[in-house]
């Protein structure tokens, strides 16, 4: 390749529709999907982890999983209909809905997930149809909350696995355990803090890289028995769990749904900002909410869980601004391809669960502060402050004690006391329309 077309191919990185070289092209999107992939198969271990599903069945899972993250992000890519945005991002299953999704299969187990998957998702259809009317009542001090409740509510989660997780029943909270992932975490911050390039955007997937070996040293932590009787290729199966429709289970998943729409639109704003230099349009947000919503309800039918715009690939495209649309067309395409090898999926079920733990509290500890960082974009006063604290407090509080709603119908106990999320969603959403604006600054 001559010195003109190398600079030519280099610069057609940052256009949307240009055409850089294969050989520019791949190294862009391989970064792409080491940022993505740990965050696309951890919520599918944890859920079959959680349900205690056969291993089969969490193979199914993960290829799932890497097929609906492929397919969304390349609807969000080349829209079809008004369904996906037009802007480059990389789609994966979302770890926002991990507290709803616990809080529906400890209920009602795997197909009451996907039942409330298929109509929460049909619903933000029509809520990105209409982003533009309501965009206003979903203030950062609203979005900020219930990002804030997310990852408060995702702790646990990360703590119990750091410690062993469900499976080590006795030796639940060996020091062997607390080792592992304490090691796996500081490695993890090592690569984010003091890494470059593909170092620091891959320091999950180094951590438990070096947590896995670490586990086969240690002897007795992993087995490899499902991976040798794991298919090379397979096809997803359709309806494989089924559908069952539970009233609770569908509004918590709705208000889910609503929940993420509002941080979709940050993500799609960072992205058109960051990549372009402009804010995006109503259209664009509306194409990325619909288009979360058709693959939501494909992902329902096929087992993959829900997805939203992965945050690091986001900040990826704002620090390298690379934009062309053929670098993500090929991550989708590799995920697409991921997903149709079940052997990789059962090798992805072999991780140790502290070393899941490890690596994952360090997303919760970013979607805590993200939430915060999303708080303080609107000026801390009383008002501001009451709604926050107050909704917390009852949203946290409620999904705490567990018996606090003991006399209250069992649908209202399983859609509000089963995680902070939605109490703290109502609670904000209704106290920022009927408190009066202040406009003072923050308080001392």
């Amino acid at each position: 390749m001559s010195a003109k077309r190398a600079e030519r191919s280099e610069t057609s990185l940052f256009v949307l529709n240009g055409k850089p070289s294969w050989g520019a092209s791949i190294p862009q999107a391989l970064q792409h999907v080491l940022a993505m992939l740990v965050g696309n198969i951890t919520p599918p271990i944890l859920v079959a982890q959680l349900l205690e599903l056969p291993e089969e069945e969490k193979i199914l899972l993960m290829q799932a999983a890497m097929i609906i993250g492929g397919l969304t992000t390349l609807l969000q890519l080349f829209p079809i209909f008004g369904f996906g945005m037009g802007l480059p991002n990389v789609m994966g299953v979302a770890f926002a809905y991990m507290p709803i999704l616990t809080a529906i299969g400890l209920n009602y187990g795997i197909r009451a997930i996907f039942g409330a998957q298929l109509v929460g998702a049909f619903v933000s259809i029509f809520l990105g149809m209409g982003i533009g009317k309501i965009r206003k009542f979903f203030p950062p001090i609203v979005s900020g909350t219930v990002v804030l409740s997310i990852g408060l509510s995702l702790y646990s989660t990360a703590v119990n696995y750091m410690a062993g997780g469900s499976g080590a029943k006795e030796n639940f909270g060996n020091p062997k355990f607390w080792a592992i992932a304490m090691i796996v975490l500081a490695i993890t911050l090592s690569c984010n803090f003091f890494g470059k390039g593909y170092i620091k955007v891959s320091g999950m997937l180094i951590g438990i890289g070096v947590g896995y070996i670490l586990s086969i040293a240690w002897g007795g932590m992993i087995s490899f028995d499902n991976v040798a009787k794991a298919d090379w290729v397979a096809l997803p199966r359709i309806l494989h769990w089924g559908v069952e429709f539970h009233p609770s289970a569908i509004i918590a998943m709705i208000i889910m749904y609503v929940v993420q729409a509002v941080q979709t639109i940050g993500d799609v704003s960072s992205t058109a900002i960051g990549g372009f230099n402009r804010e995006a349009t109503d259209k664009e947000i509306g194409g990325a909410i619909k288009g979360q919503g058709i693959c939501g309800m494909l992902g329902a039918c096929i087992g993959g869980l829900p997805t939203d715009p992965y945050s690091q690939n986001v900040g990826l495209i704002v620090t390298t601004k690379v934009v062309a649309k053929r670098v993500f067309m090929i991550v989708g395409v590799i995920m697409l391809a991921a997903g149709l090898v079940p052997k990789f999926g059962a090798v992805m079920t072999t991780i140790p669960y502290p070393v899941l733990g490890g690596a994952t509290i360090t997303v919760f500890a970013a979607i805590t502060m993200s939430g915060i960082q999303l708080i303080t974009q609107q000026p801390l006063n009383y008002r501001n402050k009451m709604i926050v604290g107050i909704a917390l407090a009852i949203g946290v509080g409620v999904s705490t004690v567990s018996t606090s709603l003991q006399f209250f119908p069992m649908d209202v106990q399983n859609i509000i006391g089963k995680s902070p999320i939605v109490l703290s969603f109502l609670i904000s959403f209704l106290l920022n329309i009927i408190v009066p604006k202040d406009e003072t600054k923050e308080e001392e």
